[in-house]
């Protein structure tokens, strides 16, 4: 008679696999969350970072060749011309070329932030860049056109101080080209006070506040948003210029907040501009 067969006996875990299932089966902790929340913030804000410099690089891009194919035609060369054979174009026409480059930089840069934004959200891409008026304003306009007349005095003052305290050249001895006509002045000042912010804000003030007050709250995005407003005008004098702008990147943040709109934005940066210019190149 042979024996009943012993069924094989339950498996048991060993230490070493017990502790091992349950770390993987261990709910996070506060710790955990903490760790995974620091890292998705800096994860949204490198995107942030590389977003804006995609921008800034696209509308470089894109008027770097505009203006080469477009003059060239115009003064009919062969744009694809090697280096060596080109004509020589003069310190008249490669200054208009210069100029036409940065305008035409800040049009392509308005128009892909606006292009971008309706992509993302064709009902409320308004609302996202804050271009809209379904939210009331937050300032008063007193109050807002106290702002404006006396944001420039200061912003002189403090312009010129950091210059100083940083041995900048920058202010000094300043003059408009002579061989700038009115109707060149007229556009180069149109430039400074309406095309250059609007394009500006609307990246930083507008795409860029909308993401970063996502991600870290509306006090932390209008600082995050006036570092880059400052890294990005970083120049041959080094850190003054960013650090000149500072206070004005941080008011144009604070009136983005407080109003809610994107035009008080523009129209300090504006106003800041063309006050600045018109203190520089003002006779002594």
């Amino acid at each position: 008679m042979k024996p009943d067969r012993v069924a094989p006996p339950p498996h048991v875990e060993s230490p070493d696999e017990a502790v091992a299932g349950s770390a993987q089966s261990r709910p996070p902790g506060p710790e955990d969350r903490v760790r995974l929340g620091v890292w998705s913030t800096a994860g949204r804000l490198g995107v942030l970072v590389g977003l804006v410099v995609l921008y800034l690089g696209a509308a470089s891009l894109l008027s770097l060749v505009s203006v080469r194919v477009g003059f060239d035609l115009w003064s009919g060369i062969d744009p694809f011309l090697p280096p060596e054979r080109r004509p020589f174009l003069g310190a008249v026409e490669l200054a208009h070329r210069a100029f036409a480059i940065d305008a035409l930089r800040q049009v392509f840069l308005a128009a892909l932030v606006i292009g971008g934004a309706w992509w993302q959200d064709r009902s409320g891409w308004r609302r996202r860049l804050a271009l809209d008026r379904e939210r009331p304003n937050g300032m008063r306009p007193v109050a807002l056109l106290a702002i404006l007349l006396v944001w420039p005095v200061l912003h002189i003052t403090w312009v010129t101080g950091t210059a100083e305290l940083f041995g900048a050249s920058f202010g000094q001895h300043v003059r408009l080209s002579p061989f700038m006509s009115q109707a060149a002045i007229a556009a180069w000042l149109a430039y400074l006070a309406i095309l250059a912010p609007v394009a500006e804000e609307l990246l930083l003030r507008g795409e860029a506040y909308a993401r970063a007050e996502a991600a870290i709250g509306p006090g932390a995005a209008i600082l995050v948003t006036a570092l880059i407003f400052a890294a990005a005008h970083v120049s041959s004098w080094g850190l003054a210029r960013p650090v000149s702008l500072l206070p004005l990147a941080l008011a144009l943040g604070w009136l983005r907040r407080r109003t809610g709109r994107l035009w008080p934005g523009i129209a300090l940066h504006g106003w800041s501009n063309l006050a600045l210019v018109t203190y520089l190149l003002w006779p002594s």
